[in-house]
């Protein structure tokens, strides 16, 4: 039997200078709500929406909330030290009594990789070793120094042997990496469903091929606006209609292909499709979309939770 669909939300809004307290406001909302999870990405140099350090952030919403997890959609490992990325993940971990999902990814702008001071072509190998020695550091393994002696991460996160771990992922290797890997693939918001169907049956062959067995999380990012008012359903997919187009670089961008809205009936047939077609167990709401105020986004949450409790 199917488990339920877990509901999760992005924050809908950040960029503005009370950043840290704006986005725990909205986890408590959050989870007022009964929301699984409340998610922050990572991003670096692109201005007031600059999320550079999520953990910390997400630190601060664990000081205002008690049971809500609290993932990041990709923590970068490769621009990091493994011993100082486990030490951060398991404070949280600690801070928040085990609570922490954590996405992890590889990043793709060039600028931040420069910056940093780390070859692109080495990031999936930077990759791979950093979280294999995270793991290790998590369980209380002995991880050897430059200084030849040997140290233990200490505190060690509450949920072991590690928070749960899921692999932000776009193109074929990384897919193969994160299924070889035996971890869930959260995949790219503007993948579409088709997309979808065909990354998820790359994962499931290298998870296989890799020797390993048994049930992983299928978690899929969408953006999503629910509304039974015809009008504002329009306003709202000609804005993303817009985004596409520029961020995208696609004229023929169709919002239909990678978001879900539409009135009620609509959304609960979506979520049914994405259910039966990749086996989705967490959806993870994306909001941030121009025009649509708190009211409005928050009416939007609730016609979705009640509608993916009828799932």
């Amino acid at each position: 039997m199917p488990q339920d669909l877990e509901i999760a939300v992005t924050a809908w809004r950040f960029g503005t200078g009370g950043v840290g307290s704006e986005l725990a406001a909205q986890a408590e909302i959050a989870e007022s709500m009964g929301f699984h999870s409340f998610w922050l990405p990572e991003n670096h140099f692109g201005g007031a929406a600059s999320i550079p350090s999520p953990l910390m952030l997400l630190a601060g919403v664990a000081s205002r909330t008690s049971r809500i997890g609290l993932g990041s959609t990709s923590y970068l490992l490769p621009i990091r030290h493994p011993l100082a990325a486990a030490e951060e993940v398991a404070v949280l971990d600690r801070m928040s009594d085990g609570r922490v999902i954590l996405g992890v990814g590889r990043g793709f702008q060039p600028a931040m990789f420069t910056a940093y001071g780390v070859d692109p072509k080495e990031k999936r190998k930077r990759f791979k070793a950093n979280l294999a020695l995270m793991i290790d550091a998590w369980q209380g393994q002995p991880i050897a120094s430059h200084e030849g002696d040997d140290v233990i991460l200490a505190p060690l996160p509450v949920q072991q042997p590690h928070p749960p771990i899921w692999v932000a992922a776009f193109g074929p290797l990384a897919l193969k990496q994160a299924g070889g890997l035996g971890l869930p693939y959260l995949a790219s918001p503007v993948e579409t469903l088709s997309s979808l169907e065909a990354n998820y049956a790359r994962h499931a062959q290298a998870f296989t091929e890799a020797g390993h067995s048994g049930e992983v999380a299928v978690p899929v990012m969408r953006t999503l606006f629910v509304s039974n008012r015809p009008a504002r359903v329009r306003a709202v997919k000609e804005v993303l209609a817009g985004e596409a187009r520029h961020r995208m670089r696609d004229a023929e961008a169709d919002p239909e292909d990678w978001t879900i809205v539409g009135d009620h009936a609509y959304v609960k047939d979506r979520l049914a499709q994405y259910r039966e077609s990749v086996g989705v167990t967490h959806l993870i709401a994306r909001g941030r979309i121009g025009g649509v105020d708190d009211d409005e986004q928050l009416a939007s949450l609730e016609a979705l939770r009640v509608l993916a409790g009828d799932a």
